[in-house]
């Protein structure tokens, strides 16, 4: 059930990094989602690293972290896709 809630979560960070982009970016949803799972991933180790990972109620600076470095990873891998593409 776990791999199920990482594809959700992958899912939902792509997303809203993709949201965050200007521009379009034309990459399929397959990779928007395993970006977003390791944008989640990556954005996970890096609160733990600043000491943010757990706080009381929503953890909004964690999921800041997940997004942005989702972002970062889509902004890097469209440009590389698109030149596939072409």
């Amino acid at each position: 059930m776990s791999f199920l809630w990482a594809i959700i979560a992958g899912l939902v960070i792509g997303l809203l990094a993709k949201l965050v982009l200007p521009g379009r970016q034309p990459i399929p949803l397959w990779l928007t989602v395993l970006l977003g799972i390791v944008g989640g991933v990556a954005g996970n180790a890096l609160a733990s690293a600043f000491g943010v990972a757990d706080t009381s109620g929503i953890d909004w600076i964690r999921h800041v972290f997940q997004v942005g470095v989702a972002a970062v990873l889509i902004a890097l891998v469209t440009p590389m896709w698109a030149r596939r593409r072409a």
